[in-house]
């Protein structure tokens, strides 16, 4: 005998669950419940459910389109600006431009950093990357190495955006 998918939509979970731990006879406590519900969606508990299904803030348009003035048409970065924010959003895109978990030289990182930068200063967005939290370096600064984060949703845009106009043909 074949089975019918059939798709279920539940507005509110808890309700839900309450409804259905009042017409069994001694059900579990409401936590409870919800970790067998979510194991009989296929989840490892509620929390993970929860995860799954929480959207992804949206990125602010208004502050990519801003940082996206910064870089040329080619997606390499062209000059540095005066604003924080709009700074750190730009390197992001350095930072996901690194190789990771590779150890890299002061030179090595170097030559990076200047193939992805218009300004050449890579003395400055290494130093930059590091206060951010976005790489590490030795005392001496003969190594460097990238610090995988989640990316942030602005980064994510502005990387997308990056390289959407990098492949937009110019007429």
């Amino acid at each position: 005998m074949s089975r019918d998918v059939l798709r279920l939509t539940i507005d509110d979970l808890s309700q839900f669950t309450k409804t259905l731990r009042g017409a069994l006879p001694a059900a579990p406590g409401q936590s409870e419940m919800l970790g067998h519900i979510a194991r009989a969606a296929g989840y490892r508990n509620y929390q993970h459910l929860k995860s799954r299904l929480t959207p992804e803030p949206a990125a602010d348009q208004k502050r990519v389109a801003r940082a996206l003035r910064y870089f040329a048409p080619d997606g390499r970065w062209e000059n540095w600006p005066l604003k924080r924010g709009v700074r750190e959003l730009c390197l992001w895109v350095i930072w996901s431009r690194l190789p990771a978990r590779d150890v890299l030289t002061e030179r090595q990182i170097s030559a990076v950093i200047d193939e992805e930068t218009v300004f050449r200063d890579p003395a400055q967005i290494r130093r930059s990357l590091v206060e951010m939290q976005l790489l590490t370096r030795n005392i001496d600064g003969s190594a460097y190495e990238r610090l995988e984060r989640p990316m942030p949703p602005d980064a994510q845009a502005l990387l997308r955006a990056i390289k959407e106009r990098a492949q937009t043909p110019k007429s």
